[in-house]
């Protein structure tokens, strides 16, 4: 982490410190329904507080056009109080005068959470007059919101070109856990990738097939790999437009000596539903009023074989329908192998994207894995390769 300035390098005491979380959590009739996100930021919020430090939390909620009052953090900030189990005032503003009289307000050790910054539309300009307005409020700026860092928005990126920039603990987290799986991982490393479509993860599987050992392809996905290979795929889910994309990728994989693991076998049904009759063929014999809905026992033990070899392994994508049974059954037992092997301590594993955490919370496997990201689009920005602004501007230079 030296790459990075984290808390470690600073003295927070007595110091406004203007700290980005996120607090994008859902809620049902002014209540949180999942406080994940409030208690992944609430190791940051109580270090700054405990050493002295005013903590004065800036985020965004929804997608408002303008001030809207649903998507106020008001409630929200209720919320974190419970989580953090410390007072959390509350300014109905993130600029101007009730900022400035609510930070004056507040001793050391406070904590304050400022209105949604995107009721003001110069948040996702970061507009620089808007950027300077909120460096007024603070000493120093504390990004801990990985998953708003794919943004140059004003608090998430234009802050740190302002104030002494520093990473929270969880951003630090986040950051270290991905070191481990892409930046300088312990080899060999395998990436699973799944989910529906290729037409979204082109440039995950170009920059991938350049940095794992092996790549595992499943879900709606892989059909269009096999179908740009001749295998004749039914009524399956595929983009056969991509067919070219799919076979560049493939050779560019040969080229970079990176192995493609594509199921050799598969569940297949004549419904999409739920406890639909199920069957499993071999890729040659795929009926062709049927759809493929996961991968087959001889493809699950092939990926099982090739988790055995990895010391490294980084997942996104479920491997079928997950969400229907009996077509989960790929992603849940691949799922369950790779938490047992990093229990064992034979494996690092790194997971992320909504469908991801999902499956794995289906699987009850998510504590054990190395490393869950709730980040969604960061955390694919990232494994696609690209450089994060939020993230850039924490670096050390």
């Amino acid at each position: 982490m030296k790459q990075f300035r984290t808390l470690d390098d600073v003295d927070v005491k007595g110091k406004r410190v203007l700290l980005r979380v996120d607090l994008n959590v859902p809620m049902d009739n002014g209540h949180v329904t999942d406080a994940t996100r409030l208690e992944r930021v609430a190791p940051t919020i109580n270090e700054i507080a405990a050493k002295g430090g005013k903590v004065i939390l800036l985020a965004h909620f929804g997608r408002p056009k303008g001030r809207d009052e649903k998507d106020s953090l008001k409630p929200v900030a209720a919320a974190l109080a419970d989580v953090v189990k410390h007072p959390v005032a509350f300014a109905d503003d993130c600029i101007g005068d009730p900022a400035a009289k609510a930070i004056a307000a507040m001793k050391d050790g406070d904590i304050l959470c400022l209105e949604n910054t995107r009721f003001h539309k110069e948040e996702e300009k970061n507009d620089p007059a808007f950027v300077a307005e909120l460096a007024k409020l603070g000493d120093i700026w504390v990004n801990d919101a990985f998953s708003a860092a794919h943004r140059a928005h004003a608090s998430t990126e234009g802050l740190g070109h302002k104030l002494p920039a520093y990473a929270g603990r969880t951003m630090q987290a986040e950051l270290e856990a991905l070191g481990k799986a892409l930046g300088s991982p312990t080899r060999p490393v395998i990436a699973i990738v799944g989910g529906a479509k290729v037409s979204t993860k082109i440039d995950l599987l170009e920059n991938l097939v350049t940095k794992v050992d092996a790549l595992v392809i499943g879900g709606g996905m892989a059909n269009t790999f096999l179908h740009a290979q001749g295998v004749q795929i039914g009524k399956s889910l595929a983009e056969k437009d991509l067919a070219p994309t799919a076979l560049k990728i493939l050779e560019k994989a040969e080229a970079a000596n990176c192995a493609i693991i594509l199921p050799v076998d598969a569940t297949v049904s004549y419904h999409f539903a739920a406890n639909s009759p199920s069957f499993a063929y071999g890729l040659d014999a795929i009926p062709p009023d049927s759809m493929i809905l996961d991968v087959g026992p001889q493809s699950t033990a092939r990926i099982h074989a090739a988790i055995d070899d990895a010391a490294t392994l980084v997942w996104n994508g479920p491997l079928g329908a997950f969400e229907l049974a009996p077509f989960d059954r790929g992603t849940m037992v691949a799922a369950k192998h790779a938490a047992e092997r990093t229990k064992a301590k034979k494996l690092i594993s790194v997971a992320g994207g909504g469908d991801t955490v999902a499956a794995l919370n289906q699987a009850g496997v998510a504590h054990d894995f190395t490393y869950v990201s709730t980040a969604g689009g960061a955390f694919l920005e990232w494994m696609e390769g690209k450089p994060l602004p939020g993230v850039e501007v924490l670096k050390n230079r």
